[in-house]
């Protein structure tokens, strides 16, 4: 087969409903940066923005790894499952984490497949991940509004974050995707 009708490859079993072991350990490698990098870089750039911008860097982590492998729904879903634990050391709000990314766990993989049907999908990371961010903080939000109530402060305080964070998540996706999947000669 030439080059150019290749298939991409892909961190998924094709022919299986599994997931390769390659495929979990760049979600944990992902993840284990992601949680890094929340206790630093998120730390500082909360600080600098006065909370304004909350980088999630384990939601880019998951966002950036069903960019690379691709996976089925349901393992997407797994994904979100498995981000959510590890979200569970840090957060000040438990549980929330594990419908919030769940759920956006499987949004970025529907949306990552619908995406490659596209001729143009250059910006498929940037879009990809702001959506996905965007929700999952809108799930956490909603869920928090049903727990506490006070729902004009809670959507003034945290519509901001939101879409700030997704802003930064999307960029930093985006900027990442073609340096790892070069890294790993992957497509």
């Amino acid at each position: 087969m030439s080059k150019s009708t290749q298939q991409p490859r892909t961190l998924a079993t094709e022919k299986t409903d599994e997931l390769g072991v390659r495929s979990l350990i760049l979600l944990a490698v992902l993840l284990a940066a992601g949680f890094i990098l929340n206790f630093t870089v998120g730390k500082a750039i909360s600080s600098i923005s006065g909370g304004m911008i909350s980088p999630e860097f384990i939601i880019s982590a998951f966002c950036l790894t069903i960019l690379i492998v691709k996976p089925r729904v349901h393992h997407a879903f797994i994904f979100g499952l498995i981000s959510a634990a590890v979200i569970q050391i840090t957060t000040t709000s438990p549980f929330i984490d594990f419908a919030a990314e769940g759920i956006a766990a499987v949004l970025m993989a529907v949306l990552v497949h619908a995406g490659n049907k596209m001729p143009h999908t250059k910006l498929l990371p940037f879009v990809s991940t702001f959506i996905t961010t965007t929700v999952s903080g809108l799930i956490f939000m909603a869920i928090k509004i049903v727990m506490i109530g006070a729902v004009s402060q809670l959507i003034a305080a945290m519509t901001p974050v939101i879409l700030l964070t997704a802003v930064f998540n999307a960029l930093l996706v985006q900027s990442l995707y073609k340096p790892v999947v070069d890294a790993l000669r992957i497509g």
